[in-house]
């Protein structure tokens, strides 16, 4: 199990704080964060504490949907997109790699939401988030 980082209530997590567990990610983490806001100015990143899980997480939302969930882990960061059962027909459809759809495929349960989650560690990863974050914003 990871150790639980920005997991004081108190502290807001700011750059100067990411950027101290995040290390060499800190790269991804700006080319990342300058895709999101050239190609997806609607998506608004928001920080917020979780008591049940005792951490910060960051959700971001576009027009009041949830497009992914963020979390730090000493050395990197990662980012989950959820998309729901029902929506099989579309991801099926979708430009995204093979490897993503039968993940999908594999956790499907009527009715129940599915997800990938990217561990930020190189360009491939940063072409993945944007395959998905383009996939949630057309999805229904």
């Amino acid at each position: 199990m990871e150790p639980q980082l920005l997991s004081d209530p108190q502290q807001h997590p700011t750059e100067e704080i990411i950027f101290s567990h995040i290390g060499k990610s800190k790269v991804l983490w700006i080319a990342f964060f300058d895709h999101l806001r050239t190609e997806h100015p609607d998506i608004t990143p928001e920080w917020r504490y979780y008591n049940d899980g005792k951490s910060w997480l960051m959700k971001a939302e576009a027009k009041k949907k949830t497009i992914f969930w963020l979390s730090i882990v000493e050395g990197g960061f990662r980012a989950t997109v959820y998309v729901n059962a029902r929506q099989a027909p579309e991801v099926m459809a979708a430009e995204i790699p093979e490897e993503f759809k039968a993940q999908y495929q594999q956790g499907i349960k009527a009715g129940k939401l599915t997800g990938w989650t990217i561990l930020f560690q190189n360009e491939k990863d940063l072409q993945d988030i944007r395959a998905l974050i383009a996939l949630k914003k057309r999805l229904k």
